[in-house]
C-alpha cells in the first residue's frame, strides 16, 4: 500500500494540518476511513461521532475544519446535523460521504449547506482530495454527483401528506388503510395517490415506489 506524502499546507511558515470530523454511524466504517485520512500528511483526524447530535457536540468540541457526514444516522439525520451545525457555526465546512445516490438526496444535503457530495463507494484518494478542494475552495461536487442532478430536472415537489401517503404505499398499504392511518376519506387519498402517479410520471403504484426509492425521494428504514 502506498502511502501519500503530500506535505501540510504551510502558514506563516509552519506545517497546518486539516483537522476532520468524521460522522458514521458504523464503527467500522469509521475506523476504515481514518486510516484513509492517516495515509495523508496534511489530514488529521480530530474527532469521530456516530449519530447527528453527537455530530453536533463533536463540532461544538473540535471545531473542525472539514466535517465528513453521513446521511442516515439514528437520533438524528445528518441532513439535521448539517442544518444545526450551520445556524450555529455558519462557515462550517461539511461534505455529505454518504451511501444514498438519489438525486433529491443530493438536493436535501446540499440546500441543507453542504459543501459537496461524495458517494461512499469513492476511491481513498477521492475522499482526501475532496476534503482539500472544500477546504481550499470551499466546494466540490464530483462529475458523477452532477450527472445525477442533471438525470433528473425538473425536480418532484411533493407536499408532506403526498410524501407521507408515498411512504405508506412503500410500506404495502392499500387506500383504504392509508385512509385510516392519516384520518382522511378513501377518496382523498385516492386524489394523493393520482397527483403523486402524475408527478413522478408513473403508471401505477409500484412503480411510483421503486421511482421514489430510486431517486432517494423516500427511504425503507
Amino acid at each position: 500500500m502506498s502511502v501519500t506524502t503530500k506535505q501540510p499546507l504551510a502558514v506563516n511558515g509552519r506545517p497546518q494540518r486539516i483537522r476532520i470530523l468524521a460522522v458514521d454511524d458504523h464503527p467500522i466504517y469509521r475506523d476504515g476511513l481514518a486510516a484513509v485520512l492517516a495515509l495523508h500528511a496534511d489530514l488529521e483526524l480530530v474527532g469521530e461521532a456516530g449519530d447527528g447530535a453527537a455530530a453536533l457536540d463533536a463540532y461544538r468540541v473540535h471545531q473542525p475544519d472539514v466535517t465528513l457526514m453521513d446521511l442516515s444516522m439514528p437520533v438524528m439525520s445528518g441532513v439535521e446535523a448539517i442544518t444545526k451545525i450551520l445556524e450555529e457555526s455558519p462557515a462550517a465546512k461539511i461534505i455529505a460521504l454518504t451511501t444514498y445516490q438519489g438525486d433529491t438526496d443530493i438536493h436535501r444535503a446540499l440546500e441543507a449547506g453542504a459543501r459537496g457530495y461524495l458517494l461512499k463507494d469513492v476511491l481513498r484518494n477521492e475522499v482526501a482530495d475532496a476534503v482539500r478542494a472544500v477546504w481550499t475552495q470551499g466546494w466540490i461536487l464530483p462529475d458523477a454527483v452532477a450527472r445525477r442532478l442533471a438525470q433528473y430536472v425538473p425536480r418532484v415537489e411533493l407536499t408532506d401528506r403526498e410524501l407521507e401517503v408515498l411512504q405508506l404505499m412503500a410500506k404495502g398499504l392499500r387506500n383504504k388503510e392509508i385512509a385510516s392511518h392519516i384520518h382522511r376519506t378513501e377518496a382523498t387519498v385516492k386524489v394523493h395517490v393520482l397527483h403523486l402517479l402524475s408527478k413522478l410520471r408513473a403508471q401505477d403504484r409500484t412503480e411510483a415506489v421503486v421511482i421514489a426509492l430510486k431517486r432517494g425521494i423516500i427511504h425503507l428504514d
